[in-house]
């Protein structure tokens, strides 16, 4: 039997599990939800619920995952100790590959923007124009490629793929960010934007629709439910210290999507300074797709030459994101198979990707009755229930003494923490109902 990998150090693990977490849900979905919800008052309940909802739950994915060193599956099967937690498991590789499934469409749209930059930079402007037309063409072509990049990295295993990789397109990520944002609150406008990001309005905090919408966000932009946090767990030594661990990842997280915000919504008030619409017929932000695709491109041209390396950098920033969760998508699936079916990790890569991109061109195939709705199928209601299922197995069903065990190897004090104080009852009691109420509320 293969030995199972293990990141090599605490950095490998805390910038493959941020990377894992920071996605287009962070630098698309985040700016697109506070644009949506109030702008400032959005921020802080995200704020909040990061911490009092997200946080606990993706302590439980880490702490099964080592725990039991398994594959999805096979973990919450040994914690379940029965068949229920077996059949969770498999929900969720189905979830987490549709999702890749989707995903990897979008990532795909990403790459060809940012190639669009460099066809006109180089002056091949009917190249330039075929890599922003929507086309069956185009997006097989580029979903393939997005495919085969994240097949590349993973393909690599543990140590010299996933940590390998992260360690390098995690720090380029924030590099990226952060002179995105150095060069647009030089425009006009930026001030502008950056107010509404900054100062809430109070009135607005406890709205039950924006607490819902923060609550979504927190929840869906840490990757929780579909088990790439149970699986990067289990590849983490037992001398860690977990919680801390946990801790790091969720501020990196946070940090991403309030640096996103500080990108994105500044840019959109330099965009309306230079005569580009960002808001619809109701008076609200334009947001999501029309943003992404639309908004920021009809910016990026009002800019001249400079805007072509702008686009660029910002669609390189992009498709970054969507590859460091990618890669955690696909070695979800990949683990089980490596360790269940007991096939190499290259074989089981290809398979996998291959099956994953089928499913890619079937929604592809069949765009508009198809894409909407396993977005919709995946993160709106598979998620949350998925999630739900974590909190009560990790709080309900695994034994507690289990738990502080596993916890006592890396800190000897562990039951004396704050955290042991707070979390189990924590994830047996709030989780499940906040994440009940979230599930409810969104139907």
């Amino acid at each position: 039997m293969a030995i199972r990998g293990e990141f090599s150090s605490r950095i490998g693990f805390v910038l493959a599990a941020s990377g894992s977490a920071v996605g287009l849900g962070n630098i698309w979905g985040f700016p697109s939800q506070v644009a949506s919800n109030g702008g400032a008052a959005f921020v802080l309940m995200y704020l909040l619920l990061a911490f009092l909802l997200a946080y606990p739950v993706l302590m439980a994915e880490l702490l099964i995952g080592r725990a039991t060193k398994s594959n999805v599956v096979d973990a919450l099967g040994q914690v379940s100790r029965g068949i229920s937690g077996r059949a969770v498991g498999v929900m969720g590789l189905i979830t987490v590959s549709l999702i890749l499934a989707f995903y990897g469409i979008v990532g795909g749209w990403m790459i060809s923007y940012a190639l669009e930059a460099v066809a006109n930079i180089a002056g091949l402007t009917d190249l330039a124009k075929w890599l922003v037309t929507f086309s069956l063409e185009r997006n097989l072509l580029f979903c393939a490629f997005f495919m085969l990049l994240t097949v590349g990295i993973v393909s690599g295993g543990v140590v010299d793929g996933i940590e390998r990789w992260s360690v390098r397109l995690m720090p380029t990520l924030f590099v990226i960010m952060l002179l995105l944002f150095a060069y647009v609150m030089t425009q006009d406008g930026a001030m502008d934007g950056l107010k509404v990001y900054l100062l809430p309005d109070f009135a607005e905090v406890l709205n039950p629709n924006l607490l819902i919408s923060a609550m979504g966000q927190a929840f869906f932009s840490m990757s929780l439910g579909v088990g790439t946090m149970l699986i990067y767990g289990s590849y983490v030594s037992h001398s860690e210290n977990l919680p801390r661990l946990g801790a790091a990842v969720s501020l990196i997280d946070i940090g991403v999507a309030v640096l996103a915000g500080l990108v994105i919504i500044p840019a959109m008030y330099v965009a309306l300074n230079n005569g580009v619409e960002i808001f619809n017929a109701s008076g609200q932000l334009l947001a999501e797709d029309t943003l992404i695709f639309t908004v920021l491109p009809s910016l990026f041209n009002t800019m001249g030459l400079v805007g072509l390396f702008v686009g660029l950098t910002f669609f390189l920033l992009m498709s970054i994101a969507a590859l460091t969760s990618s890669i955690s998508m696909l070695e979800v699936p990949v683990s089980y198979v490596v360790e269940h079916q007991k096939v190499a990790r290259k074989k089981a890569v290809w398979l996998v990707a291959a099956i994953i991109f089928i499913a890619s061109a079937t929604i592809l195939l069949n765009f508009d009755s198809l894409f909407g709705f396993v977005i919709t199928l995946t993160t709106r209601y598979s998620q949350p229930l998925l999630g739900l299922m974590l909190c009560i197995f990790a709080g309900w069903i695994w034994h507690r003494n289990d738990i502080l065990q596993d916890l006592k190897t890396a800190d000897a004090n562990a039951e004396y923490s704050w955290f042991w104080r707070i979390w189990p009852w924590y994830v047996k009691f709030v989780c499940p109902l906040v994440i009940a109420v979230m599930f409810y509320r969104s139907l």
